[in-house]
């Protein structure tokens, strides 16, 4: 084999890797700003005007310019899923979801099922 060839492989090998690991990376690579992501999280806060809502896991969620939030339509502790963007350093909202709470089992006395151990009335 020349050098000549041996040099052609080694650059058309290198060039291939290369490729390989740019196309690795831009699969991995996070959301570019202005790209839409998604957040649920459980309300702790929300701003006097509306405009802010802050997540329990500090997620700080902007309502977009010169629109708020409807006044009673969420209160803290509540669980929603959001839709935003960034822009300038801000995580704008473009969809809001209340998360409906699961049905939990009824609080109070609960009376047990009658066991087959129990004695039966007598007639």
């Amino acid at each position: 084999m020349r050098v000549s060839t041996v040099f052609s492989v080694v650059s058309v090998s290198l060039v291939i890797a290369l490729t390989l690991v740019a196309e690795a990376a831009a699969q991995t690579a996070p959301p570019a700003a202005g790209q839409e992501k998604r957040v649920q999280g459980e309300v702790r806060a929300i701003n006097p005007s509306g405009t802010e809502i802050t997540l329990t896991d500090g997620t700080k969620l902007v309502a977009p310019p010169g629109t708020a939030l409807r006044p009673g339509a969420l209160t803290e502790g509540m669980t929603v899923v959001a839709i935003y963007t960034e822009q300038n350093g801000e995580n704008v909202l473009t969809d809001l979801a209340v998360r409906e709470p699961s049905a939990s089992p009824p609080s109070g006395p609960q009376t047990p099922p009658p066991s087959s151990d129990s004695p039966k009335p007598k007639n």
